[in-house]
């Protein structure tokens, strides 16, 4: 694939970040809120963070190793968010990721761009399974992948050092790990 995916869903257009989004990925992600409910995301966040994103973005997708995309409402091409693949070639999997921008927050719009980043995973990339990981506190995340038919693989219990944090400051967060598999999502795709 030498050109980055599009998706299309109902209300969303999936398809590659661009500079000109560089605004409001500083906006959004810049929200304590949404780095309090996700793993990587720094806080503050600036534009260098941004802009470190973007190229990780278009490198991973160079390397076929990760398809990340932004999540942008059809009526607008408005950016809301970002949701992507991280792939593990050797065993034919990949770990999603996705944040949305708080005011789209409790929409279905997560859900519903995850549901054609399943179709994309399964039926254009052949991967057997998508692993994804939640923090034990964002419960809305939960709720996205029990929606899309993913099913609980286990808990990490104080796994991750929580972010701002030192190993010293003995803060940790627990982490829950769903999963789908490609014949899971052929006998969920059959039902629809």
């Amino acid at each position: 694939m030498k050109q980055f995916p599009k998706l299309e869903t109902e209300r969303l257009l999936l398809n590659q970040t661009k500079p000109t989004d560089i605004p409001d990925i500083i906006m959004y992600a810049g929200n304590k809120n949404i780095s309090d409910n996700t793993r990587t995301m720094p806080h503050p966040y600036f534009e260098e963070d941004a802009i470190r994103w973007l190229n990780s973005m278009n490198q991973g997708f160079k390397n076929k190793e990760e398809y990340t995309f932004a999540m942008r409402q059809k009526k607008d091409a408005h950016f809301i968010g970002g949701i992507g693949l991280t792939i593990d070639v050797s065993n034919n999997r990949a770990e999603l990721g996705y944040w949305l921008a708080e005011p789209f927050w409790n929409q279905g719009f997560t859900t519903e761009a995850v549901q054609a980043i399943f179709k994309f995973a399964f039926e254009v990339l052949n991967l057997n399974k998508i692993v994804a990981v939640y923090l034990s506190t964002n419960q809305a995340s939960g709720k996205v992948m029990l929606k899309n038919g993913m099913t609980k693989e286990g808990e990490f219990i104080a796994h991750d050092v929580k972010k701002d944090h030192t190993v010293a400051d003995g803060k940790y967060i627990s982490l829950i790990q769903y999963r789908m598999l490609k014949s899971e999502y052929l006998v969920l795709k059959t039902k629809s």
